[in-house]
């Protein structure tokens, strides 16, 4: 294999083994020598993991490539650690070639240290000897002077000075704990270096265990324990909208929930309170984290009202707190506050709610949350837990590197943060809503009756950080609720209602039978009143407004033949749209309708029997029933789902934002169709 490919198969092999590194944490590289394509001759270089990327995903286009002799020769012209920072804007005047990721912050420690592979982690066992109060002397108890202790600093160029001089004064060692921060580890090849990286992190996590306490964070608290999962998870469900409506104050989030043992028995502890005020360590950590997160100081038994009357509360607090910290390591350079509220927040007895962005980042902030927990017990186990300053995590938090990096950020889509329930989503014009939400940023929940087929277009979006399948009847009180928690579990709340789910039957009057009038007025009329309350309840609670969309139909105020049930339970729907949007209002939740002419292509409705029935009421041959509404419109053209699609678009994606109890006609233009 090449050096690159060697490079990218251990990166691969260590990232995939969360015990040995968190997402996107860390980086690795290698030295090795090519010909330079202009002068012939040979030249040194520096593959290195580039900024941002992962290490058990990483591939060649994630490296940065760099001259090695230019990259030392910055030690020449390194103006001190007062203007370090000025040196990774350098790191681009050493690049070889066109193409690959950014330099990292990291690019001086790989390419000052003299071995030909070299490996930052941040296993949690490593971390845990690192955040250690006597560290020093615990790397020493556990390696011998195989691995060497370095006091905390900041990362950057300085720091890869400093471990370079320990490589050359300790010929014998294979890597470093760098004090609150993690490991690096180096070998002559490939193998050897991972095979350092491995023994360091398994021989800390044998002595944590061999030599560490029995209950590292103290005895349950009584009544802290964890809840019956059932019971636990109705609880969580119940707070999600709330928590996540206090951590959008200044920006929309999307949420994550977890309930891991982990978790739940850290929240169980009486060291709960103190260790969670000390915040995480790790830079990777908090930068996801925040420098500490909220901790609900009720028992997971207490009666859901006080819960949430206290969350209100140590959310205030917790703003009054984040906004002091700000205030007390600020200067007059420093980036501007970017938020005041809490990423983590810790529930006993129920577990812990994550938020960021997007799903992925608060999922991840929830994963890296897991790692500081699993760090503070190793700390505790063999000595007790002292995580850096909380001024070197305001430098971090605040860093102008960190603020770049955040302005590099591509523009979010208009519907990044919200989150979606489509109902009938499994095919159709659902469907079609479903992914047209998704590719403009939104997370979906995708109801259907039908299990498979929620599941397929869930599949279609992707992976369950944009979509999840859900199995709704909407006819059902207890299903339809049990949808909206669901929804509030997968992102954290609910933002954006598409009442889809619908079927028609055309009958004449005479033929038409009670279970006809009852079968569509259940799932059309009774089932879009069942999914609004359940959903509106969620986001009055959530306290940051919303938009519920009807997709009636033409049918709701035109008189078509054969048709009395249908036509009748879309009049409902349409109705409902009046009413709820005159009642909804003051919540900042908006209430608008689609009316669709026929959509006949991928339409469920008439590829189950509705499609002959309207076709025979016409006299045109099923397979011509498109066609045939296309030339009866004024624009003489065929409606599709993704033309109902892009309805609901434009009615959520931000353009309309003054606009309630409106229905907007997709029909092609039906004269009859028209709204008075």
């Amino acid at each position: 294999m090449t050096v690159p490919e060697q490079l990218i198969a251990r990166s691969n092999a260590l990232g995939a083994d969360p015990r040995n590194t968190n997402y996107a944490g860390g980086n690795t590289s290698a030295k090795g020598v090519t010909t330079d394509p202009v002068t012939g001759s040979l030249a040194e270089l520096l593959w290195v993991k580039g900024s941002g990327g992962d290490l058990g995903t990483l591939t060649e286009t994630g490296l940065a490539v760099l001259r090695l002799d230019r990259l030392r020769a910055l030690v020449d012209i390194y103006p001190g650690v007062e203007r370090e920072d000025e040196m990774v804007a350098a790191f681009d005047f050493c690049l070889h070639g066109r193409g690959g990721a950014a330099p990292s912050i990291d690019t001086a420690m790989h390419g000052l240290v003299d071995a030909a592979h070299v490996d930052h982690l941040h296993p949690d066992s490593g971390i845990a000897l690192a955040t250690a109060a006597d560290g020093a002397a615990l790397t020493k108890e556990c390696f011998g002077d195989r691995v060497v202790w370095v006091d905390w600093r900041r990362p950057g160029f300085q720091l890869g000075l400093d471990i370079a001089a320990v490589k050359a004064a300790n010929p014998q060692a294979i890597g470093v704990i760098l004090g609150g921060h993690g490991i690096t580890a180096w070998g002559a090849t490939s193998e050897e270096c991972r095979q350092n990286s491995l023994e360091i992190i398994r021989t800390a996590e044998r002595f944590l265990v061999e030599r560490g306490c029995a209950e590292p964070f103290g005895a349950v608290v009584p009544g802290f324990e964890a809840l019956l999962e059932t019971d636990r998870r109705a609880r969580a469900a119940a707070l999600a909208p709330l928590i996540r409506g206090l951590a959008s104050t200044d920006q929309r989030v999307v949420g994550h929930y977890t309930d891991s043992e982990a978790v739940l028995d850290f929240l169980s502890r009486e060291k709960l309170g103190p260790l969670a005020e000390l915040g995480t360590s790790c830079p990777d950590h908090f930068l996801r984290t925040k420098v500490r997160p909220l901790v609900v100081d009720l028992p997971g038994t207490a009666p859901l009202e006080d819960v949430i009357a206290r969350l209100k509360q140590l959310h205030a607090d917790y703003r009054d707190s984040y906004r002091a910290y700000y205030e007390r390591h600020a200067t007059a350079d420093s980036p501007a506050m970017r938020g005041a509220d809490p990423a983590i927040v810790l529930v006993p007895g129920v577990g812990m709610f994550s938020f960021g962005r997007d799903k992925q980042t608060a999922r991840v902030a929830g994963e890296f949350y897991v790692n500081a927990i699993n760090v503070m017990r190793g700390a505790e186990a063999v000595s007790s837990y002292a995580p850096i300053p909380e001024s070197e995590k305001f430098r971090i938090e605040y860093w102008a590197l960190e603020e770049a990096k955040l302005q590099r950020m591509p523009k979010p889509k208009p519907l990044a943060g919200r989150i979606a329930l489509v109902t009938g989503a499994g095919s159709g014009i659902g469907r079609a809503i479903a992914l047209r939400l998704a590719a403009e940023g939104a997370c979906v929940a995708i109801a259907d009756l039908d299990a498979a087929a929620a599941a397929r277009t869930a599949a279609e979006i992707g992976s369950t950080d944009h979509a999840v399948a859900i199995t709704a009847d909407v006819t059902d009180t207890g299903a339809v609720q049990a949808a909206v928690d669901a929804t509030t579990l997968a992102f954290g709340g609910l933002d954006l209602v598409v009442n889809n789910a619908g079927l028609s039957i055309s009958k004449p009057l005479l033929e038409t039978t009670d279970r006809d009038w009852d079968l569509q007025h259940d799932v059309m009329a009774k089932g879009s009143f069942l999914v609004s309350r359940a959903s509106a309840k969620a986001m009055v609670e959530q306290g940051i407004g919303g938009d519920i969309v009807y997709i009636s139909s033409k049918n709701s105020v035109f008189a078509g033949p054969n048709n009395v049930a249908y036509g009748a339970a879309k009049a409902d729907q349409a109705h409902q749209v009046r009413l709820l949007a005159a009642e909804l209002g003051a919540h900042g939740i908006r209430v608008n309708g689609v009316n669709p002419d026929g959509v006949v292509q991928g339409s469920g409705i008439f590829a189950g029997g509705w499609g002959a029935q309207r076709a025979a009421v016409y006299g045109v041959p099923e397979e011509e029933l498109g066609a045939f509404y296309a030339q009866r419109t004024l624009l003489k053209r065929e409606v599709l789902p993704e033309h109902v699609a892009a309805a609901v678009f434009a009615l959520t994606g931000g353009d309309l934002v003054q606009t309630t109890g409106l229905h907007i006609p997709v029909d092609a233009g039906v004269a009859a169709g028209f709204l008075r």
